[in-house]
């Protein structure tokens, strides 16, 4: 994407994204945690796309063939997560489906680190999407969590974007309470969200799927990325208004999706370049 676009051109390509995806309704497979699966699949369907998740390696290669994109997150580790990550990665590669990884606590534990390393030498990744303690980690710098949530406060959001995407060739969306997007040289800060979303479970994971519904629309990886970050920080935001408990936030957040159109996207965005 060229270094010189405007923000106001951004956003337009962001509306038109949300509308290849209404109108594609890309099918989005998931390789993804148990905690949080069902919360993914409604999302996805929020957005205008199709979930698909299968933790059965032999009918990896055929779902993969038919699916738009790939969504790839650790966040419940096992043996068998382990032994079809990397599977599900290359054959994504192989197949040339757009792939994004979500790297849920991989500076909690050594297996995870261990497990994300490989995948990063074994595997592309069109999107690599995470906490600021989480790319820190795939940085090898040092970061403060605390199991699968950062404790992270600083702001170097937009450096550690621009060191991510150079070393692993990837976009990088860095989300927290200013969350960042870019690649080694655009990089765009999104004031959207609020820090009562993290009252609720999954709000990470479901950024996730929401930019692999973006991807499977066939649209642009960047724009993709923004799309998925801008778009859940804009539902959360709207969801917080009408705050009464965290149930109803989290069917709320799933509820400003479904409903998410140009206006309100416009109306409601806080997309800022960083240079």
């Amino acid at each position: 994407m060229n270094k010189d676009i405007k923000k106001e051109e951004v956003v337009d390509e962001i509306i038109l994204a949300l509308k290849n995806i209404k109108e594609k309704t890309p099918l989005v497979f998931h390789l993804t945690n148990t905690v949080t699966i069902n919360d993914c699949a409604n999302i996805t369907l929020a957005i205008g796309g199709s979930p698909l998740m299968s933790f059965c390696m032999e009918e990896i290669e055929e779902i993969i063939g038919f699916s738009s994109s790939v969504v790839l997150n650790i966040g419940t580790m096992d043996k068998s997560m382990e032994t079809m990550a990397v599977e599900v990665g290359k054959i994504a590669n192989k197949l040339k489906k757009p792939i994004i990884l979500d790297p849920v606590g991989v500076g909690a534990t050594k297996a995870r680190k261990n497990l994300v390393n490989l995948l990063l030498k074994e595997v592309r990744f069109t999107v690599i999407k995470g906490n600021t303690a989480e790319i820190k980690s795939l940085l090898n710098l040092d970061s403060l969590s605390r199991g699968v949530d950062s404790l992270e406060k600083d702001d170097s959001g937009e450096k550690l974007v621009k060191l991510a995407a150079e070393k692993f060739n990837s976009i990088v969306a860095i989300t927290g309470e200013i969350d960042y997007v870019g690649n080694q040289e655009l990089v765009f800060k999104i004031m959207n969200g609020h820090k009562i979303m993290g009252l609720v479970t999954g709000t990470g994971c479901m950024i996730s799927s929401l930019i692999g519904a973006y991807l499977g629309g066939g649209n642009n990886p960047l724009i993709s990325a923004l799309g998925g970050v801008v778009s859940m920080g804009i539902a959360g935001e709207l969801a917080e208004k009408k705050f009464i408990g965290t149930g109803s936030l989290k069917v709320d957040i799933i509820d400003n999706i479904s409903n998410l159109a140009e206006k309100i996207i416009r109306k409601n965005e806080k997309i800022s370049s960083t240079i």
